[in-house]
């Protein structure tokens, strides 16, 4: 510190290198999350996770592998379910995300996850929303292999039968 000159020295103290990188280092971003408008300035190279997690403060998507493969970061872009893990958040201008938190009506569960809960299609807990964004998605697209469809999204504590079955019942309308 003794070498540095004394303009050098105030402008690290100020952080005017911060407030240089803000203001030529990050874009508008323009989405609706839960249905809750956001205008933000990010990097350009945040994940949709990421921007989730840290800078909007929906801890319900969750990060597994950061790599596509494992489904806990599993949310919607308008109305498509996608690892958001793998999404760059300025890719989702415009487009309305919905994350587990979006997916009560209130105090109502929605029926996916009410039949999670009715068939204990969980054990920890840490793949559960990735798994019931999924589901939802399943169902809205009419598929009718819920073991296919459900293939890229991996449980660590082998709950598949009872998420299969929680997913039979709301298929069939029976929650």
């Amino acid at each position: 510190m003794a070498l540095t000159p004394g303009a050098l020295l105030k402008a690290a103290e100020q952080k005017w290198d911060e407030k240089f990188a803000d203001a030529f280092e990050k874009v508008p971003l323009h989405l609706e999350v839960n249905g809750v408008a956001h205008s933000l300035m990010i990097e350009p190279r945040i994940t949709l996770l990421d921007l989730l997690r840290e800078h909007l403060d929906l801890t319900g998507t969750k990060k597994g592998c950061d790599r596509g493969q494992c489904g806990a970061c599993t949310v919607h872009a308008d109305g498509v379910r996608i690892n958001s893990c793998l999404s760059l958040a300025v890719t989702n201008e415009g487009k309305k995300i919905a994350t587990i938190e979006g997916l009560a009506r209130g105090e109502e569960l929605h029926p996916m996850q009410e039949a999670f809960i009715k068939h204990d299609g969980f054990q920890c807990g840490y793949c559960t929303s990735g798994q019931i964004m999924s589901a939802v998605a399943l169902l809205r697209e009419g598929r009718q292999d819920v073991r296919e469809f459900m293939s890229g999204n991996i449980c660590r504590c082998g709950a598949y039968s009872n998420i299969v079955k929680a997913i039979e019942d709301v298929k069939n309308n029976q929650v």
